[in-house]
């Protein structure tokens, strides 16, 4: 008796074991069912059924859906509920897990899936406000007549399908984490932008300006980190004409010491998202119309965070790509217009120091008075833990993400400041991408622009009226010269934002006469040209400037010579700098290591192609020359006041130019160093890392081993990536391929009579690991190709790659 006690024990805590998730580890029990886990998300080609007629609860009219050979629906309704209805439960059949966690990480909830060890993580994107901006635009977007139903008939059909499931037939990811779906709804839809928002603008070097501020004064700032760099080609092509008549310009206060913080260097947006796009007029194309292009760069991830879908109904047939877990095409065309977007790098993000009254933190000193501060308590469900309470404090510039002194989450975030971020505002991005979808005139682009708020775009369109714009867009705060370059002082109402830069006086530029627009996240425009300040600090102007260079030698271009620009992988950082290097670093023994390499580089043709070693030598070596010179005067010391160099326009000046500054010493060592000296010493250091990496200098020194790029599944699982494709380009090319970033959609589009569309990602339409359409399209991609799309113009209309069809109809 007591032995069969005994097994029934043993059995019963075995079973227990086996279906409760144990830290990191999933629940093996559930995973492993043949009947419920993970092998009944395998799915072969032929599983996908070629007719099928599903019924669906809230319809109101028949929806027919036909999918091409790379499974992209092109979605057929008789009006906008049931089209963003259907687009809905479209993507949750086959992005659910993808959209849904992204929602929690924007929400701060990550920790209620994986645990404590998230914590931190979701304090700090509450702290940073994103629930709290996407709550107000939330709001915008319902009582808008337009949009209102769009983001609710959208949330219909992701429920719908969530509605449908059993965990058995979960995603993947639901089951190795031991959680279920759960109803969707606006809000999701709206984080889910925020968290864009806070990928593209959601750094700031404020405090790290603050800090060599206090160091060094005003003209060394000045000289250092300049408000426009010395070799660019701006977004607005100079001397372009004002046509507005500009608002007065706030003046300039007087400046305040900004406090330091300590430095800790982790989890910032990269500085290399960013992005191309450009279009060419029909007086410089082929086929006499316009050709759009675009390829936005982002963090490249399995799934991918496009979605290909063609939505067609009374008013509207647009093809492009989505964001998952939100309704429209946010980049696409239809049969008279395309559009596109790149990352502005406007300075919409500001540090406000807060005066509190005393320890309690519930009055804050402001124009004289002491002010309330709200005070909102977060309540983070921590999964096998009890919920924790976090009280984050609200001024009317902003959240206080760190109100004491700690480690923050993220490097730039100063102790003590309050956050002003144009992601906290009411906007409604939803209601621009709806009428983009429509959009066929340049009025109806411009139109649509005007809602838009964040995170702010550079907005490229072409039209078959023969129209070509670029719209550097979004809500831009009206500020005085150089606000916001450093921490301000949140006492005084002079150093706040001074209203907003009115959407028609953006800086755009339409139909110039050089026939051509484009936007690299380069300068939006010269300041002589333009009356108000946007930012001082843009990305390189490396890529704008070889687009620009390029372009302006097409006089026929196609679809193929604007693929091939994005393909580009010439280095005119290389082109400039690598020669005066080789200068510097003089002769050295041609059998040396060293010599060897200098060898290589005078023949280099400043390719980054995925098979050439000289940008593995060059980027090594001139990232060390950087470092050398600048390491000690602005340390990135994790124990010291956290500093950045000055921008690469202007540190290859001095390289150039200045051969006598006083920035090249090491002030650290009693000898003096020069620019030969620390040359060959950065020379030596980068052969000697490829040479402990690789062995002696061969063809193991590849462009592609170096840079490493690796396309991870999201939640970074070992075999459910894409690791070590090989593919050129890098940071500061126009293919900026680097080693976690890279273009996240490549798409050209020639307008006409005849409409012809390219795109591709690296990745594929399904989410699921387990599907052959996972990362279908990754090769196609790497090797820098493009399929055409597939754009019906009704429903009826015959094609050889489209051979499903599906019917869905209300209940």
């Amino acid at each position: 008796m007591i032995k069969a006690l005994l097994a029934l024990v043993a059995s019963l805590a075995l079973v227990w074991a086996l279906n409760t998730k144990h830290g990191n580890l999933p629940p093996l029990g559930k995973l492993l069912s043949p009947y419920r886990g993970f092998w009944q998300n395998g799915e072969k080609a032929g599983d996908f059924p070629a007719q099928q007629t599903l019924a669906l609860p809230g319809l109101q009219f028949p929806v027919t859906v036909r999918y091409d050979d790379h499974r992209v629906p092109h979605v057929f309704a008789q009006n906008d509920h049931d089209l963003y209805y259907a687009q809905g439960y479209l993507t949750a059949r086959d992005r659910l897990w993808q959209m849904d966690f992204v929602a929690h990480v924007a929400a701060g909830r990550l920790a209620e899936i994986v645990g404590p060890e998230r914590l931190e993580t979701d304090r700090f994107f509450r702290r940073m406000g994103l629930g709290f901006g996407a709550q107000k635009s939330t709001a915008a977007a319902l009582a808008d007549p337009v949009s209102g139903p769009v983001v609710r008939a959208y949330s219909e059909g992701v429920n719908a399908y969530v509605n449908s499931l059993t965990p058995a037939t979960y995603p993947f990811e639901y089951k190795l984490l031991d959680y279920a779906p759960e109803p969707w709804e606006p809000l999701k839809s709206a984080l889910i932008l925020k968290y864009m928002a806070f990928d593209l603008t959601g750094r700031s070097d404020d405090l790290r300006m603050s800090n060599a501020l206090r160091k060094y004064g005003p003209a060394v700032m000045r000289d250092l980190f300049p408000d426009y760099p010395t070799r660019e080609s701006p977004v607005v092509p100079a001397g372009t004409p004002l046509d507005f008549q500009p608002l007065a310009v706030p003046p300039v206060p007087p400046a305040f010491a900004a406090a330091e913080a300590p430095y800790t260097p982790n989890q910032e947006p990269d500085r290399e998202l960013g992005s191309n796009n450009f279009a060419v007029s029909g007086a410089r194309s082929a086929t006499g119309f316009p050709i759009l292009a675009n390829d936005p760069h982002l963090q490249l991830n399995l799934p991918s965070i496009w979605y290909q879908v063609q939505l067609a109904a009374p008013g509207v047939n647009v093809y492009g790509v989505s964001i998952p877990g939100t309704p429209t095409a946010i980049i696409g065309f239809n049969e008279q217009a395309a559009w596109g977007v790149t990352n502005t790098y406007a300075d919409v993000l500001d540090w406000y120091q807060i005066q509190f009254r005393d320890a309690r933190r519930r009055e804050y000193w402001h124009a004289g008075q002491w002010k309330p501060v709200r005070r909102v308590v977060e309540r983070i469900k921590v999964r096998g833990q009890a919920d924790r309470l976090d009280t984050v404090l609200y001024t009317h510039h902003g959240p206080v993400v760190y109100e004491r002194p700690q480690t923050p989450f993220m490097a730039q975030t100063p102790i003590g400041y309050a956050a002003r971020w144009t992601a906290h505002d009411a906007a409604n991005e939803f209601l621009t991408f709806y009428r983009l979808n429509r959009a066929r005139s340049y009025a109806d682009y411009t139109a649509a622009l005007a809602s838009y708020g964040a995170p702010a775009q550079n907005f490229v369109f072409a039209n078959t009226a023969q129209d070509i714009a670029l719209w550097p867009n979004g809500r831009f705060p009206l500020k005085w010269r150089e606000q916001g370059k450093y921490l301000l002082d949140g006492r005084d109402p002079a150093q706040e934002w001074q209203g907003w830069i009115p959407a028609a006086q953006n800086p755009h530029v339409k139909n110039p006469a050089r026939d051509f627009v484009s936007s690299a996240n380069q300068s939006s425009v010269r300041p002589e040209d333009y009356p108000y300040y946007l930012n001082w600090d843009y990305g390189s102007s490396e890529r704008g400037l070889r687009i620009n260079q390029r372009l302006g030698r097409m006089p026929r271009a196609t679809a193929d010579s604007l693929r091939l620009l994005q393909n580009d992988d010439l280095g005119l950082n290389a082109q400039l700098m690598l020669p005066r290097m080789l200068a510097l670093a003089g002769t050295l023994p041609p059998s040396s290591p060293e010599g060897r390499a200098l060898a290589s580089l005078q023949v280099w043709n400043y390719h980054y192609a995925a098979g050439a070693i000289g940008p593995s030598l060059f980027e090594l070596w001139y990232d060390n020359l950087v470092k050398r010179l600048w390491d000690d005067d602005f340390p990135l010391d994790p124990k010291g006041p956290a500093y950045r160099y000055p921008a690469r326009d202007r540190t290859n000046t001095l390289i150039l130019k200045e051969d006598s500054s006083r920035w090249i010493d090491d002030r650290r060592t009693r000898a003096r160093e020069t620019l030969p000296l620390l040359a060959r010493q950065s020379l030596r250091w980068a052969v000697d890392s490829l040479t402990r990496k690789y062995g002696p200098q061969s063809d193991k020194w590849r462009w592609a081993a170096q840079k490493s790029t690796d396309v991870l599944h999201l939640l970074k699982l070992p075999g459910f990536g894409v690791m070590d494709v090989d593919c050129g380009g890098g940071a500061g090319i126009v293919n900026a391929t680097t080693e976690r970033t890279g273009p996240s959609w490549r798409m050209v589009v020639e307008l006409g009579p005849q409409l012809r569309a390219y795109g591709v990602y690296p990745g594929g339409q399904s989410g699921n690991p387990g599907s052959p359409f996972y990362n279908s399209m990754m090769e196609t991609w790497r090797v820098g190709q493009l399929d055409e799309l597939v754009f019906l113009k009704n429903v009826h209309e015959a094609n050889p790659r489209v051979a499903t069809s599906w019917a869905l109809k209300g209940q």
